[in-house]
């Protein structure tokens, strides 16, 4: 079996690194990308398992990202979870969403959820 790979869209470095963390404890493979134009080149190029989306990003909101995800057929079975402080924005996506987390989030939370995601 292929080691899952998830696609890492925050902002900010430290958070960033947090969410890798998290997710190569699951057993992913993880890839950042700290602007949505370099999220939206990687997606272009990959077809991640799960993509963790942060919505306030530089260059692309992250709420363009999710609709380009479930717009384009390559990336249909990519998960996606939106991982954001704006608990009202996240609301107005939660339908196109696998999952909403409103930070902060912890480090175990994560990892769980997203390996639940592809076992599942």
């Amino acid at each position: 079996m292929n080691t899952p790979l998830a696609l890492i869209v925050e902002d900010t470095e430290e958070i960033a690194d947090f969410f890798s963390m998290a997710l190569q404890m699951a057993g992913f493979e993880t890839e950042t990308a700290l602007t949505g134009d370099v999220a939206m080149e990687r997606l272009a190029a990959i077809t991640p398992d799960v993509l963790v989306l942060d919505l306030h990003l530089p260059e692309v909101q992250g709420g363009d990202i999710l609709h380009y995800v479930r717009a384009e057929q390559r990336l249909a079975g990519t998960h996606v979870i939106i991982v954001t402080a704006d608990a009202r924005g996240a609301e107005s996506l939660r339908e196109s969403a696998d999952l909403v987390l409103v930070k902060p989030v912890g480090l175990a939370q994560l990892r769980d959820l997203a390996k639940r995601m592809i076992t599942s």
